[in-house]
């Protein structure tokens, strides 16, 4: 959770912020253009957080609580900021772990165990590789494709906006972000063609992390 205290005593309230990119604008060239890293970590992600803290303002009980917890409970945050709970909080969930599963120098097929768990879900690399860039080209206007748990089985699926699968009691671990912000500058409107690209940056350590947390 990306959240500072701002409060004293045994409840202290949080403030979320925007983590910092682990890599240069420029680390992920020549499949994501520098300029649209800055754009969208600095100015997408930075208004989801902006937002999300003004929503919050004035509900101490749910400024206690991280972006996960947040998210898992959506249905009983108030009426009146629920939707703004929902996209912002999602955006800022969604891109604090987009940001940590690329690197410079990645791609590749991942080893470990979730390679292992990859091949005996899907078939093969290649095969899970097309279904996540099918869930996320067929994906109608803006979301995410996502790998997930889903009542212990690992499956693929998208979602719309900012929607995270913990919302409905999933457990997302890797998903890639098909709004037209996180491609237009290079791909225009080629998403397929910056799906392709996007496999050539995936730290798969960090995916490995991510997938331990998820199972447990």
């Amino acid at each position: 959770m990306t959240a500072t205290s701002t409060g004293q005593g045994a409840a202290p309230q949080m403030t979320f912020t925007v983590p910092p990119l682990p890599y240069a604008f420029d680390a992920l060239e020549p499949y994501i253009d520098a300029k649209t890293m800055e754009i969208h970590h600095d100015k997408h992600h930075g208004a989801y957080v902006t937002n999300l803290n003004k929503a919050l303002e004035g509900h101490a009980d749910l400024q206690k609580l991280s972006v996960e917890e947040l998210l898992a409970q959506i249905n009983k945050v108030p009426e009146a900021i629920r939707s703004a709970v929902r996209n912002n909080g999602g955006g800022h969930m969604n891109h604090s772990m987009f940001w940590k599963i690329m690197k410079k120098g990645g791609g590749g097929e991942p080893g470990g165990e979730v390679g292992k768990a990859i091949s005996a879900a899907f078939g093969s690399f290649t095969d899970f590789k097309a279904k996540i860039n099918d869930a996320g080209a067929k994906r109608f206007g803006s979301g995410w494709a996502w790998l997930l748990f889903r009542d212990g089985k690992l499956v693929i699926e998208s979602s719309a906006n900012q929607d995270n699968p913990i919302m409905d009691g999933g457990k997302a671990f890797f998903g890639v972000d098909v709004w037209e912000h996180a491609y237009y500058l290079k791909y225009q409107n080629r998403r397929p063609e910056y799906l392709e690209a996007w496999w050539n940056t995936i730290n798969w350590a960090q995916v490995e992390e991510n997938f331990a947390h998820a199972k447990k």
